[in-house]
C-alpha cells in the first residue's frame, strides 16, 4: 500500500522559514506540488489553447511566476523594472514557437523556489510595514503583498486545474 502523502500544510514547520510566513510557504510548495503533477504529461500542442475562451494552460504558468515575482518586487519595496514590465505584457503569448510545457513549469518552479528564499530572509518585524503597489502606490503591507502572491497563485492554480481538465477531457 503506498503511503499517503499529505499536504503541505499539514507536513510541519519549514526549516528557515519564520513562523508567520509559513502559510505563505506552504501554500507556494503546494502550488508547486500540484502543477508539476497536473502537467505531467500535458501535450504541448494544448499549451496555448483557450477552451471556451478562457486563459490557456500557457498564460496560468506564466502568469504565477509573473505575479510571484512582482508581488515580492514590490514587497521589497521596489518598483517593477523594465523586464518584469516586458513579461507582464507578454503572459498570455508564447516566449517562443518552440516553447515547452516543461519548460514553463520549471520556471515556475524557479519563481518559488526564490519567493521561498525572500520568505526566510524576511524579518517578521517588517510584515506591517506600509509598501506601495504599481505606479499608483496603492497602499499594502509586506505581509499583505506577500499573503497575496500566494493567494493569487492558488486562485490560477484552480483555473490551470480546470481548464487542464478542459482541455484532456475533449482530446480524449
Amino acid at each position: 500500500m503506498a503511503e499517503k502523502k499529505y499536504e503541505v500544510w499539514l507536513r510541519g514547520p519549514l526549516d528557515h522559514i519564520p513562523a508567520l510566513l509559513q502559510p505563505i510557504a506552504h501554500s507556494l510548495l503546494q502550488a508547486r506540488e500540484e502543477v508539476n503533477t497536473l502537467m505531467e504529461d500535458f501535450p504541448e500542442t494544448l499549451l496555448w489553447e483557450k477552451p471556451a475562451g478562457v486563459a490557456s494552460p500557457g498564460f496560468h504558468l506564466q502568469h504565477m511566476k509573473g505575479v510571484i515575482d512582482r508581488l515580492l518586487t514590490y514587497a521589497k519595496g521596489e518598483m517593477l523594472n523594465a523586464d518584469q514590465l516586458q513579461y507582464l505584457k507578454q503572459e498570455e503569448q508564447s516566449p517562443s514557437p518552440s516553447c515547452k510545457v516543461v519548460e514553463l513549469v520549471e520556471q515556475f518552479n524557479r519563481q518559488v523556489d526564490k519567493a521561498l528564499a525572500e520568505l526566510s530572509a524576511t524579518d517578521e518585524a517588517t510584515l506591517t510595514s506600509a509598501r506601495g503597489v504599481g505606479r499608483a502606490q496603492l497602499p499594502s503591507t509586506v505581509l499583505g503583498l506577500l499573503t497575496h502572491a500566494a493567494e493569487h497563485t492558488q486562485r490560477h492554480l484552480g483555473q490551470l486545474l480546470v481548464t487542464v481538465s478542459i482541455l484532456k477531457n475533449k482530446q480524449a
